[in-house]
């Protein structure tokens, strides 16, 4: 981290958090948000010492501005940020203050006196069940390679049966599946968790490993590294990313639909079914009930049959 303000104490910080086993990621992003603040400070000549409510609105509204730098740079960004990454920069300064309190560091703003900006409330869109199945099953139809379609079909599967990030999903070794369906998979900030397969998820899942000639431990391979009977490569992200997106337009499903939607299905539809909203928190791998709530947005349909169902004026 740059010393050309008195940031104090931020490099000591993200070595902090890198010892509470937060991802690389997540550091980055601290990284990138601090130095959001540390160029506002050094465009407005003011010391982090001087903080006050006062120069946190002003932060809030170059955080809108297109005149505002990159993180990393010097460049001017290309658009403005939207008010939910402007929460998130927000939210790890709070965290560098507290983390700054917790050292016995002396603090120019308290963390609570940094309030967050109001968001759009998002009427939370998730494909219908029948959808969701189409595209897990369309892979086996429509890649002429029956491998690929075997596996893809295997991926798509497993992340509506179990709810899994993508990121878990890639990562996972075939000995992470016992004889049961159950799955151990290690989550955001390496938490770890069971996940359960279906009895249709584990099929697939059996019939494509059979159909491995290989001993990689990966669970899902690239068609290279299977062909050539040492599979190495593990299918990445963008890959699947990249297939969902095809099916999507060629099964041509009108809701926003990719690997997350998946996960958000499996919450919203074993809501709809009444699954304990703790249970579903446990599969997902949240840490606070709060964060699932937001997952398990109910369709329309379902809404509307409680509507008629439970309102007291027939």
């Amino acid at each position: 981290m740059n010393r050309n303000i008195d940031l104090t104490d931020a490099d000591d910080f993200l070595l902090y958090i890198k010892t509470q086993n937060y991802s690389a990621e997540t550091i980055y992003n601290y990284e990138q948000d601090l130095k959001q603040l540390q160029n506002f400070l050094e465009e407005e000549k003011i010391s982090f010492s001087d903080l006050s409510k006062q120069n946190i609105n002003r932060f809030k509204v170059y955080l809108t501005s297109r005149e505002r730098k990159q993180p990393f740079g010097g460049t001017t960004a290309p658009r403005k940020l939207e008010p939910r990454s402007i929460n998130r920069i927000l939210s790890s300064l709070r965290s560098y203050l507290k983390y700054l309190i917790e050292m016995d560091k002396t603090v120019p703003i308290p963390p609570d006196a940094i309030h967050m900006v109001k968001t759009d409330k998002k009427h939370g869109q998730v494909a219908e069940l029948h959808d969701l199945v189409r595209l897990v099953e369309y892979p086996e139809t429509f890649e002429k390679n029956s491998f690929v379609g075997m596996r893809n079909r295997c991926m798509l599967e497993v992340l509506l049966a179990t709810g899994m990030r993508i990121s878990e999903l890639v990562s996972l070794n075939r000995d992470q599946l016992d004889g049961t369906g159950k799955l151990f998979v290690r989550g955001k900030g390496r938490k770890e968790r069971f996940v359960y397969l279906t009895d249709r998820a584990i099929k697939v899942l059996e019939k494509y490993l059979s159909a491995r000639q290989d001993t990689c431990p990966a669970m899902f391979v690239s068609l290279r590294g299977a062909n050539a009977g040492k599979a190495t490569n593990r299918v990445s992200p963008n890959y699947l990313q990249m297939k969902i997106k095809e099916y999507k337009e060629k099964l041509r499903i009108i809701v926003p639909t990719s690997a997350h939607s998946l996960r958000h299905g499996f919450a919203t539809y074993l809501a709809e079914s009444g699954a304990n909203p703790a249970a579903i928190q446990i599969l997902l791998g949240h840490e606070s009930l709060d964060t699932t709530t937001r997952y398990v947005h109910t369709s329309d349909k379902f809404a509307e049959e409680a509507h008629r169902k439970f309102h007291p004026v027939k």
